[in-house]
């Protein structure tokens, strides 16, 4: 798929495209934003792990930058749940007891490792993303998507008001919710007054899981601290039959075919802007 000019947004073809993918996670994430990098990571400079063998790659490439700079500038990560094998698990489940979604039947795609170029983090650049992922979701009749999403603290007492918002307002139905695996106790408050008025609290989300929430998604159980990225992380839960009634029909639009999911009596229905995504 091409936006107009010299952005290309698709899934990587070769094995330097996906090398080129994690050159940029290693920028975005561990120079950016502080995370921790092995004296492997470092000395190559990319964000590698075992997982990547078994993804698919989503890329902007950015044809008019050179090759010294990196011609990609936007990434993520896409796993379907027919690929994993025998033995084969998906990277949420070092994190969360996604069980309830493995025994579910529904046909599951994993996102994770969004990220984008500081420079190209405009809204031209994250609607393209998620179009193509609303391609991809339509060509494989996904649906659930489903991934893990950052807090940017990795003290959960800090993030309190957000975690307890999260599970008052989002939490997702008891037959599709993951729950935090043990790593650190965490107390997340999810039913009494909160001091401060949710609106606010929401405001204080990132723009990743506030777009996630936009869509319809819902968040499974706890939280669970990613010591090696500096984070707080929940396990987003987004049916694609859930999807707000706005959304469906912007991305049915932009992809001209149908997207997988529920009777339109089925749909949540939200007054919000579809173009409103965001990057990790």
């Amino acid at each position: 798929m091409t936006a107009g000019g010299s952005i290309e947004v698709r899934l990587a073809r070769t094995c330097a495209e996906v090398e080129a993918a994690q050159r940029l996670r290693y920028r975005v994430f561990y120079e950016e934003c502080g995370a921790h990098a092995g004296p492997r990571m470092r000395e190559s400079r990319r964000d590698v792990d075992a997982y990547d063998a078994t993804m698919d790659h989503l890329v902007v490439i950015d044809h008019a930058r050179s090759d010294a700079d990196g011609q990609v500038v936007g990434n993520y990560r896409l796993l379907r749940g027919e690929r994993l094998g025998s033995g084969g698990s998906f990277y949420s489940s070092s994190e969360f007891d996604i069980s309830p979604m493995l025994d579910s039947g529904k046909r599951l795609l994993e996102l994770g490792r969004s990220c984008v170029l500081r420079e190209y983090r405009e809204l031209s650049i994250l609607q393209l993303l998620w179009r193509a992922i609303a391609g991809y979701v339509a060509d494989h009749d996904i649906q659930v998507m489903f991934g893990c999403a950052s807090l940017k603290s990795n003290d959960p007492a800090a993030l309190r008001e957000q975690l307890s918002y999260l599970h008052r307002h989002h939490l997702a139905p008891p037959s599709m919710r993951p729950r935090a695996l043990v790593s650190s106790p965490i107390r997340i408050e999810s039913q009494g007054a909160s001091s401060m008025d949710p609106a606010l609290v929401r405001a204080m989300l990132g723009p990743l899981i506030k777009g996630y929430l936009r869509l319809g998604a819902g968040i499974g159980e706890g939280a669970y601290v990613d010591h090696q990225f500096n984070t707080v992380d929940v396990c987003i839960v987004m049916p694609t039959g859930q999807l707000t009634r706005r959304y469906r029909r912007h991305y049915e639009r932009a992809i001209e075919r149908p997207l997988p999911g529920a009777d339109a009596a089925d749909l949540v229905d939200e007054d919000v802007d579809p173009r409103m995504v965001a990057s990790r």
